[in-house]
């Protein structure tokens, strides 16, 4: 036989130097995307890691959202081995479909309240006095009588309807007249659309004589925070602290002339990718220690903190806390005139998408600081680790919460009654770094 060597049973004949190729292969990570992008390629390349095809054996696969689906789906019975992770829970969808999230927010209140906790506590008009962070929301079609009953409490309000399924500002719209959402509801129970494409969630946006948003030189802007979650059960997250800020393209007005403009209303890249601007969070900080004050920043900044944390434990519940997985979430937060931050969303797959030099280092960084902490060392993964790093690799995350050191520490979360009735995070001393870390929320 051509090409193997006598008394080698037939074998093909293979060279030392494939020998060696295949021993140096064997202990390095192998990687898989179906998301081509460069700060993802870069920071793969840079480990020394090994590209392969999906149909090969792969230790770390950076997925869409669509694969995911389809790696755990009950059709597909792909079973990931102890080697194996990936970028996202298999159904991640419970926090990052708008109106999902919104249902498991309202679930997790009404549990607390059935408990008696103090987080459930309401003020005298029924609002919640610390879970209060996402804003008035209901799901169209099944929630419609409920939306006209708290429409008609305050006729001029402006309502903001979004598609429950879509993203970076696909399909919304703003209203503030019955009649508009009049005849959508008519058109949807005379049509067959699907059910993704049928729902829409629809939220207060403006409603008179009450606190508008903050802006800066009249332009509207969001907050885009990164937020790590190695575990949900215990859980463990981790805030980046290099997250910006979007701002819209128009100068913002609360006029009902301009509630087509979207260049006046949403900050999303799509529509601001070209007059739009960002600015990091800690530029934000400064602006705001030095135009309202420090004390108040520092609490805004706690209470932002403190809503992540509350979201993720709504979700904690029905999350399947697969050990293959971990997720690197985009909230996106905007804040009243009030210094109050309200949740708006959260993205299983924040752009990676870099509209200038700064955004493009910003996001290798991300993803650079994401991997250290997910595959430790770089080496091939075991998802069977107890997914605890040390400090030394987090770069630029820290530590928002970890559930198990929290309860290692006997530590519970006492309420704090603030200026403004709001609560916030109390750290605790870390014992090997003498620092306050975010570990103790309950």
């Amino acid at each position: 036989m051509s090409g193997v060597p006598p008394g080698d049973g037939g074998l093909p004949f293979r060279s030392p130097e494939a020998s060696l190729s295949r021993r140096i292969m064997a202990g390095k990570v192998k990687w898989v995307t179906d998301i081509e992008k460069s700060v993802l390629i870069n920071n793969f390349e840079k480990r020394g890691w090994v590209q392969v095809t999906e149909s090969e054996d792969w230790n770390f696969y950076w997925m869409s959202v669509q694969t995911i689906r389809n790696v755990f789906s009950v059709e597909t019975g792909y079973r990931l081995s102890d080697d194996q992770i990936v970028n996202h829970f298999p159904n991640h969808y419970e926090l990052t479909r708008k109106d999902l999230m919104v249902k498991n927010i309202k679930r997790y209140r009404k549990e607390l309240e059935k408990e008696g906790s103090p987080l459930a506590e309401k003020d005298e008009n029924g609002k919640y006095l610390y879970l209060d962070f996402v804003p008035v929301t209901y799901m169209l079609p099944a929630d419609y009588n409920l939306f006209v009953e708290e429409f008609r409490k305050s006729p001029s309000s402006t309502w903001i309807m979004k598609p429950c399924g879509k993203a970076q500002g696909k399909g919304i719209f703003l209203i503030n007249k019955l009649s508009q959402i009049k005849k959508w509801s008519r058109d949807s129970k005379t049509s067959s659309p699907t059910k993704d494409s049928l729902c829409l969630l629809i939220s207060l946006y403006i409603r008179p004589h009450a606190t508008d948003f903050i802006n800066v030189r009249r332009r509207k802007f969001d907050l885009r925070l990164y937020v790590l979650v190695s575990t949900y059960r215990p859980l463990r997250c981790y805030m980046y602290k290099l997250g910006f800020c979007r701002f819209c393209t128009v100068k913002y007005t609360p006029s009902t002339s301009e509630l087509d403009n979207m260049f006046v209303h949403l900050t999303n890249e799509d529509y601001n990718h070209i007059h739009g601007g960002k600015w990091t969070v800690s530029n934000l900080r400064l602006y705001l220690e030095s135009t309202r004050g420090k004390e108040v920043t520092g609490k805004l900044f706690d209470e932002i903190h403190w809503v992540i944390v509350q979201s993720l434990k709504a979700v904690a519940p029905v999350m399947n806390n697969d050990k293959h997985c971990f997720e690197c979430y985009g909230y996106d937060i905007i804040i009243d005139d009030r210094l109050k931050p309200w949740l708006i969303e959260v993205n299983a797959s924040p752009s990676l998408t870099s509209s200038t030099a700064n955004d493009r280092i910003l996001k290798y960084n991300l993803i650079n600081d994401t991997l250290n902490i997910a595959v430790p060392n770089g080496e091939i993964p075991d998802c069977k680790w107890n997914k605890s790093p040390p400090k030394e690799v987090l770069g630029n995350y820290e530590v928002l919460y970890d559930e198990e050191l929290a309860q290692g520490d006997g530590a519970e979360r006492e309420l704090r009654s603030r200026s403004g009735q709001s609560l916030g995070p109390r750290g605790i001393r870390s014992r090997d770094s003498g620092r306050s870390i975010l570990t103790t929320w309950k």
